[in-house]
C-alpha cells in the first residue's frame, strides 16, 4: 500500500519548474549570443573583407597615377568603412565584459582612426585635385593641362592659398586619428598565434598609422608657408650648393659648385650657376681657416667657402658660409639655400635620361672604371684630371649640368616626369641627400620639425652621430666602405657602459696621382677626421685607433670624441671608442638610441648590441631604436 506524499510531489515540481527555468535561460543565452555576438560578428567579418577589397583598389588607383580613379575609389571605400562602422557599433557594449573590454576599446579605436584618416584624405584629395598633374597624377584633358609647364606651375602656385587653407582641417581630422591610435595598447597582444606573428603586425600596422599623422601634423606648418616660399608675395632668391659626397664632409660633401635661381609667384629663373672656385676668387681677403683646418687639413692656410661647411649642423655650418660671402663682389640677397650631392644628380638623371653639356653626354650607368655612375666618373675626369694646357672654369661644367636638368625638368610634361620627380625629392630630403635652410626663421623652424634642416636633434635618451670629414683625401670616399658596431651594456647598478667600433675598408687599388702623369687621381690615403657625437655628460673610457691626439668637447648640445685616422687603398683602419653614458637605465625596455645619419653617406651597416639583443640596420636615414 502506498502512502501519498506531499513532499516529493511538490519536490518533482519544484524540479520540473527548475528544469524549464534553466532551459528557458540557456535559450535565451544561445539567442543573445547569436543576435548579439555571433551575428554582428559575422557581419563585421564579411564587412572587413569587402573594406580590404576597397583599399587595394585605393592603392591600386594610386599606383596608377590616376586622380580621377583615386577619388571615385575612396569614395567607395568609405561606403564600405561606413558598413563595417556601422556593424561594428554592435559589438561596443562588450567592452563591460572585464575578459575582452581591452580588446573591443582597441577596435573601436581603430574603427575611429579609420573613419577620421578617410575624412582627412576626401579633403587632401579634393584640395590637390585641381593642380594633381603637377605632382604626377593624370587627369582628364583640359585647358590647363595643355598649358606650358611653366604657367601650370604658376597658376598652382597662385591657388595655393587656397589649397592650404585646408591643411588646417585636414591636421585636425589626422591629429584625431593620432590619437585614437595612440589608445591602442599592443602589449595585450600575444607575440605569435601558431607560427604567425600576432604583435609585431599589429606594432607594424600602428606605427605606420602613427607615422604618417605625426608627419602631416608637423608638416602642417611648413604646408601652411609654401606659398611664401613659392614667391606668392615677393620674388625669393635661392641658392644651391652642391656637394661632392666622393670627397665627404660634415653636411654631405666638398661644395664644389653653386646656382642661384629666382621664384616669383611661380615662376622659376635660373639665374646663373657656377664652379665654387669662381665665387671664393670673388672674395679678396681670406680669412686664417679655423682651428679644425689647420689642424687636420693639408696645405691650407686661409679660410675659403668650399671649406665652411665644418659643422653637421646645417645653420651652424651657413654661419661661417655667410661669414665669408658678405665679403664677395658676388653677394647677392638670398631667402634661403638648398644643399644637394650626387646622389640627387644621379637620381635626377635616372628620370630625366642622358643629358649633354659642352658637348659630353652625362648619365646614371654604371662606368666600370670606377664601378660609379657614369656622371660621376665623367664629372671627375672634366675637373680633376691634370692637363698640358689652361682649361678655363673647369668646375663650371657641373654647374652647366645642374642648369640643364632644371630646364630639362621644367620643360618635361608634368604628367611623364614629375611624379617620379616628386617622389625622389622626398627620398632625397628624408636621406638626407637634400637639405634646406631658410633665413625667415619661422619657415626654418617648420622644416625643422619634419627633419628636413639639416640640424642635430636634442634627444631625451641614447644618442650617436658619427661625422666623418675628408681632408685632402682624393674622392676616395667613393671607394670606402664604413661600417659600426654598437654596443650597449646596462649594469646591474643601472650605469650604462657604451663601445662603438668603426671600420674603414678600401678594397681598390691607388689611383696614379702623380701630376706628370696626368692620370684622374681619384683614389688616395682618405685622411679622415672623426667627430663622436654622443649624449652631454657622457665619460670617455678609451679611445683607440686615432692618429692624432684625442680630444673632447661639447658641441651642438652634445658631447663629442674627436680623432684622425687614415685609410690607405688597399688598407682598412678603425676606431675603437668607449664611454659611458650620464644617466641610468633599469633594463632593455627602457634604453632608446637615436642615430642621427651624417648627411652625403649611403646605407652605412651599423650591428647594434643591447645586451643579449641584436638589430641589423642599414642607414639610409635617422633610426629610433626601442626594443618591446
Amino acid at each position: 500500500m502506498k502512502f501519498y506524499n506531499p513532499l516529493k510531489r511538490k519536490r518533482l515540481h519544484h524540479n520540473k519548474k527548475n528544469r524549464k527555468k534553466r532551459l528557458l535561460i540557456f535559450l535565451l543565452v544561445i539567442l543573445f549570443g547569436y543576435f548579439f555576438i555571433y551575428r554582428p560578428v559575422v557581419r563585421i567579418k564579411t564587412q572587413v573583407g569587402k573594406v580590404k577589397v576597397a583599399a587595394d583598389k585605393v592603392k591600386a588607383a594610386f599606383l596608377q597615377q590616376d586622380i580621377t580613379k583615386v577619388e571615385k575609389e575612396i569614395k567607395n571605400f568609405e561606403r564600405k568603412f561606413d558598413a563595417l562602422q556601422k556593424d561594428s557599433r554592435g559589438i561596443y557594449w562588450m567592452r563591460l565584459i572585464p575578459i575582452i573590454s581591452g580588446y573591443v576599446s582597441d577596435y573601436k579605436n581603430g574603427i575611429e582612426a579609420g573613419d577620421a584618416l578617410i575624412d582627412a584624405s576626401k579633403k587632401a584629395i579634393s584640395a590637390i585635385e585641381p593642380h594633381a598633374d603637377l605632382i604626377g597624377f593624370k587627369k582628364g584633358s583640359g585647358s590647363f593641362a595643355e598649358r606650358p609647364a611653366e604657367d601650370r606651375i604658376q597658376t598652382a602656385v597662385l591657388a595655393l592659398d587656397t589649397i592650404v587653407a585646408d591643411a588646417d582641417s585636414i591636421a585636425i581630422d589626422v591629429d584625431k586619428a593620432r590619437s585614437h591610435i595612440e589608445r591602442i595598447n599592443i602589449n595585450r597582444y600575444p607575440e605569435k598565434l601558431g607560427n604567425k606573428p600576432i604583435r609585431s603586425h599589429i606594432k607594424q600596422l600602428i606605427d605606420g598609422l602613427d607615422g604618417v599623422a605625426t608627419l602631416f601634423v608637423e608638416a602642417k606648418p611648413l604646408i601652411k608657408r609654401l606659398p611664401e616660399i613659392m614667391g606668392t608675395d615677393r620674388e625669393r632668391t635661392y641658392i644651391i650648393l652642391f656637394q661632392n659626397d666622393k670627397e665627404l664632409r660634415a653636411t654631405g660633401g666638398f661644395i664644389t659648385a653653386y646656382a642661384i635661381f629666382k621664384v616669383d609667384k611661380g615662376k622659376f629663373k635660373v639665374q646663373e650657376s657656377k664652379d665654387i672656385y669662381s665665387l671664393d676668387d670673388s672674395i679678396k681677403n681670406h680669412p686664417t681657416p679655423p682651428a679644425e683646418i689647420a689642424t687636420f687639413h693639408k696645405g691650407v692656410s686661409k679660410f675659403y667657402i668650399r671649406d665652411s661647411n665644418l659643422s653637421p649642423d646645417i645653420p651652424e655650418s651657413v654661419k661661417l658660409f655667410e661669414s665669408l660671402y658678405a665679403n664677395s663682389s658676388a653677394k647677392q640677397n638670398y631667402d634661403g639655400i638648398i644643399y644637394v650631392d650626387t646622389h640627387v644628380l644621379v637620381d635626377t638623371l635616372k628620370i630625366l635620361g642622358d643629358t649633354e653639356v659642352r658637348g659630353t653626354r652625362f648619365s646614371a650607368n654604371i662606368d666600370s672604371r670606377c664601378d660609379c655612375p657614369q656622371v660621376i666618373y665623367k664629372l671627375l675626369d672634366e675637373i680633376d684630371r691634370p692637363v698640358q694646357y689652361i682649361k678655363t672654369d673647369r668646375k663650371g661644367i657641373l654647374g652647366d649640368l645642374l642648369y640643364a636638368l632644371m630646364q630639362k625638368a621644367l620643360g618635361f610634361s608634368p604628367s611623364q616626369y614629375w611624379g617620379p620627380l616628386s617622389q625622389e625629392l622626398i627620398k632625397g630630403l628624408d636621406e638626407k641627400h637634400i637639405q634646406v635652410y631658410f633665413k625667415d626663421s619661422a619657415i626654418q623652424n617648420s622644416i625643422e620639425k619634419i627633419g628636413y634642416g639639416g640640424r642635430i636633434k636634442p634627444t631625451d635618451g641614447d644618442y650617436l652621430h658619427v661625422n666623418d670629414v675628408n681632408f685632402a683625401g682624393a674622392k676616395s670616399n667613393l671607394f670606402v666602405t664604413e661600417s659600426v658596431i654598437s654596443k650597449t651594456i646596462i649594469n646591474s647598478d643601472k650605469t650604462v657602459d657604451r663601445e662603438l667600433i668603426i671600420e674603414y675598408r678600401n678594397p681598390y687599388p691607388a689611383s696614379n696621382c702623380n701630376l706628370e702623369a696626368g692620370r684622374l687621381c681619384i683614389n688616395a690615403t682618405l685622411r679622415n677626421w672623426l667627430r663622436i657625437y654622443v649624449p652631454v655628460g657622457s665619460t670617455l673610457t678609451s679611445f683607440t685607433g686615432s692618429e692624432k691626439k684625442v680630444r673632447t668637447y661639447d658641441d651642438l648640445g652634445k658631447t663629442v670624441f674627436e680623432g684622425f685616422l687614415r685609410i690607405a687603398p688597399m688598407g682598412r683602419a678603425k676606431a675603437t671608442v668607449k664611454y659611458r653614458l650620464p644617466f641610468e637605465v633599469r633594463n632593455n625596455k627602457e634604453y632608446k638610441l637615436f642615430i642621427q645619419k651624417q648627411a652625403g653617406t649611403d646605407a652605412n651597416k651599423y650591428t647594434i648590441y643591447i645586451n643579449d639583443k641584436r638589430v641589423n640596420v642599414s642607414l639610409i636615414k635617422d633610426y629610433h631604436l626601442k626594443l618591446d
